[in-house]
């Protein structure tokens, strides 16, 4: 990490949204200052990455954008996972820093998955001057997570710039180029997937991608269609431990930086060992109580996205309730309100970021088999159909 001393944000000011009712309430955004910087990342050719078996690591590439720009940051940035990509938020005294960071989170992507991230940063000034705006709201479910939202067009405009299908302008100056890269490895500290698939306890994992109509009303219309309290994937009945756990070569490569991974690896396989058994027995030690963790994690878990027009669920769901979901968001989308595109697994995945030893932790939570990766192929070829 670079010597830089974070100082306290806008978004630190924000006033927390706790419950998912307010995400939808477009007064708890506020415009991002025009002198900080967008980042995105998108996985290239993520649909035939996930049909190839590489699921969780286009996952953990995609978080792992947030990681490293987290890290540089000190902690406290605005980001959004989006399954096979992510948004991020950087104040100005970072702007030079993070365009290293980025080269070295795309060089890390493609050495150890073989996975094409592409990476993009532009001052919010460039999009100013296209009259697209970018607001954030704060999203703290729980004390130990906080998570971002965002409205306005800026962040599709930006996206869809990046992937060369909007403005070239705009792609050219965000462009992360390869003399921006030191050849050091990225800080992913924080960075694992140690907790095994989220196994629907309702019935199935429903991702959904959505674009159109209003969002506060799609979500307590899926919710009272569902039949559940609340639309979430998580759950403590679907928390499970087990040692090995999948990731661990993943999170060893993560944290390899100068070390030999075989170092790394049993490392983290001592690590996750000492965890599971903390969590299969319950223990506590100091301030670390597993049961409370377990809770701040389903309470916490990012099982959603929102940008712009965009909106992204993942939810455990009654079986009897799918068709009937199905058949609402059709008609909707006959009457030309919306498109949508939706993948059904029997389970969800989560990767993890642990942000500090206070106990700062946020777990993103994507569909089974590439949930948000094939919702989103779908809604885009009911767009192309439109």
């Amino acid at each position: 990490m670079v010597n830089l001393v974070k100082m306290p944000s806008f978004y630190d000011t924000l006033t927390p949204m706790r419950d998912p009712g307010q995400v939808y309430d477009s007064r708890n955004y506020v415009a991002v200052p025009e002198s900080w910087y967008l980042a995105v990342s998108d996985i290239k050719g993520s649909t035939a990455a996930v049909e190839g078996g590489q699921h969780s690591d286009v996952n953990f590439a995609a978080a792992a954008m947030i990681a490293s720009l987290n890290n540089l940051c000190g902690g406290g940035i605005p980001y959004q996972f989006g399954g096979d990509g992510a948004v991020a938020l950087v104040p100005p005294q970072f702007a030079a820093a993070a365009r290293r960071v980025l080269a070295q989170t795309r060089r890390f992507a493609r050495q150890e998955f073989k996975l094409d991230l592409r990476v993009g940063l532009a001052p919010m000034t460039e999009l100013a001057k296209r009259n697209v705006e970018v607001l954030v709201g704060r999203y703290e479910p729980a004390p130990s997570s906080a998570y971002a939202v965002f409205l306005g067009d800026g962040v599709e405009l930006m996206e869809s710039s990046v992937k060369g299908r909007a403005d070239d302008a705009l792609a050219a100056l965000s462009m992360i180029g390869d003399a921006d890269d030191d050849g050091a490895p990225p800080d992913l500290t924080g960075l694992s997937c140690r907790w095994t698939p989220l196994r629907a306890a309702r019935g199935k994992m429903v991702a959904l991608v959505l674009r159109g109509a209003d969002h506060g009303v799609l979500h307590r219309e899926l919710t009272q269609l569902s039949g559940v309290p609340a639309l979430n994937a998580a759950s403590i009945e679907s928390l499970q431990t087990r040692w090995p756990p999948k990731g661990l070569l993943r999170e060893a490569k993560a944290r390899k930086r100068k070390l030999p991974l075989v170092f790394l690896v049993l490392r983290v396989a001592v690590e996750t060992f000492v965890a599971y058994l903390f969590f299969k027995n319950n223990w506590n030690m100091g301030a670390f109580n597993t049961q409370r963790y377990r809770d701040e994690l389903v309470s916490g878990a990012v099982d959603f996205a929102r940008s712009g027009e965009t909106l992204a669920l993942v939810f455990d769901c009654p079986i009897d309730r799918i068709e009937g979901i199905r058949a609402y968001l059709d008609n909707r989308e006959r009457l030309g309100e919306l498109r949508y595109g939706m993948h059904i697994s029997d389970h969800a995945v989560m990767t993890c970021l642990v942000t500090s030893t206070e106990g700062k932790h946020v777990h993103f939570v994507d569909g089974g088999d590439g949930g948000y990766t094939r919702a989103a192929t779908q809604l885009k070829g009911q767009l192309r159909a439109s």
